[in-house]
């Protein structure tokens, strides 16, 4: 194996043991900021001495033991070492004394290491997009330049956010745990939220010449399942890796040969991926089964409906429309009853959607919301009301920053000219 060869096999090994790794440094040294550190030196130690004597037959532990004797070395040069190191505990100490065991995988607790890094992660004290700028780094193993590329922003400005996060977090003291029952609801929501963000940004581009990006709806359907297995009995969890799994089953389907945006009712359901809808399902039940009726179990019920229709013509939009209605009620936003709208459009006619339209017009949230003149131009145009469409779709094109999508849009507005 050639030196190039073997450094990218180092990194897909660091990749992949990069969260539990973090996950289980944190633990010890109780700093997220620290724990990155030392993962990373010790991935600095591995591109030394992998190539000359071979990877070992447990990388992740041997990273554990390497990042360990990092933190020992730190805290004895640290003024602090004799306080932090009786905090570290009997088993940083003995470290030295003991010869390392690198043939078992990473600590026992690892699962529950991993838990405590998503909740930390994404804990309300953070601000949104660093959140998930925070969770692609230390769950995802992205690169800040591979974070910035992906939600098109500065890489100046993802790393700041994810300096302010770990600032934040240190800052605020916060115990390196899994919140408790009281607690953990509201903190799970977060978590959750997160998650949607990520793959949303992946299913449905805010910006950009990509109508999608994939990876990202990989890495929150990887780390969903990896939740899913951590916290079994949380109806919500399961309710969003059913969503995330069917959503992501039309990915081959959403995009033309040029990359074009193809609409739902467009798309060839032939490349929709079954394996990924039968696991979506098979979460759906298990929601279900625990008794789920939340926001993420029932925007899950509403994808079930479309991929349980072999063929546009046979989905159940009264259904959806039910389900819609039950959706404005759990969480009720200006976004949800704009979804409720074209259901009911769909259900009863685009007359009652356009009723719906006329209650969130002017909702703060929905203020340069490209989404909102396009779906009334897709109800006027229905009811012929051709003008008025053409309007709404330009408006709507001159509010989206997806090159893509404003295509769409323009191709639209031409279709509203009688000639045409």
């Amino acid at each position: 194996m050639s030196k190039h060869e073997t450094h990218s096999a180092i990194e897909a090994v660091f990749r992949l043991e990069q969260a539990r790794l973090i996950a289980g440094l944190t633990r010890i040294v109780r700093d997220v900021g620290m724990a990155e550190e030392l993962a990373q030196d010790a991935l600095i130690v591995a591109l030394r001495h992998w190539p000359e004597n071979g990877l070992p037959r447990s990388p992740g532990a041997w990273l554990m033991q390497t990042a360990k004797r990092r933190a020992i070395d730190y805290f004895r040069r640290n003024k602090m070492a004799a306080r932090k190191l009786d905090e570290l505990g009997h088993d940083l100490r003995e470290e030295e004394s003991t010869a390392p065991d690198l043939d078992t995988p990473l600590d026992d607790d690892v699962g529950d290491d991993l838990l405590k890094l998503i909740f930390t992660s994404c804990h309300p004290v953070i601000s949104p997009e660093s959140r998930v700028a925070l969770t692609l780094r230390l769950l995802g193993g992205l690169t800040t330049d591979e974070i910035a590329r992906a939600f098109l922003a500065p890489e100046p400005t993802i790393a700041q956010r994810i300096v302010r996060a770990k600032r934040s977090l240190a800052e605020a003291g916060l115990p390196f745990e899994v919140p408790r029952a009281g607690e953990r609801a509201g903190r799970l929501g977060s978590v959750l939220e997160v998650l949607y963000l990520i793959f949303n940004e992946g299913y449905s581009a805010t910006a950009g010449d990509d109508w999608t990006r994939p990876a990202l709806c990989d890495e929150a359907m990887r780390l969903g399942r990896i939740l899913a297995g951590l916290t079994p009995d949380e109806p919500e969890v399961h309710g969003l890796v059913a969503l995330m799994e069917i959503q992501a089953s039309r990915l081959r389907a959403r995009n033309g040969p040029k990359g074009e945006p193809i609409l739902l009712l467009d798309q060839n359901r032939a490349l929709w991926d079954q394996l990924m809808i039968r696991r979506g399902l098979t979460a759906l039940e298990r929601a279900e089964a625990l008794g789920g009726t939340g926001p993420y179990v029932l925007q899950a019920a509403i994808a079930a409906c479309h991929a349980r229709a072999r063929r546009a013509d046979e989905t159940d939009w009264k259904r959806i429309a039910a389900l819609y209605d039950r959706l404005a009620v759990a969480a009720p936003n200006p976004v949800v009853e704009l979804n409720r709208a074209v259901a009911h459009s769909m259900a009863f006619g685009p007359a009652d959607g356009l009723v719906i339209l006329a209650l969130i017009a002017d909702a703060p949230a929905l203020k340069g919301y490209h989404l909102l003149p396009s779906v009334r131009g897709d109800f006027l145009f229905r009811l012929g009301r051709l003008a008025e469409a053409r309007e709404e779709f330009e408006r709507a094109a001159g509010m989206t920053r997806n090159e893509k999508e404003r295509a769409l849009l323009l191709e639209r507005a031409a279709a509203c000219d009688p000639a045409a």
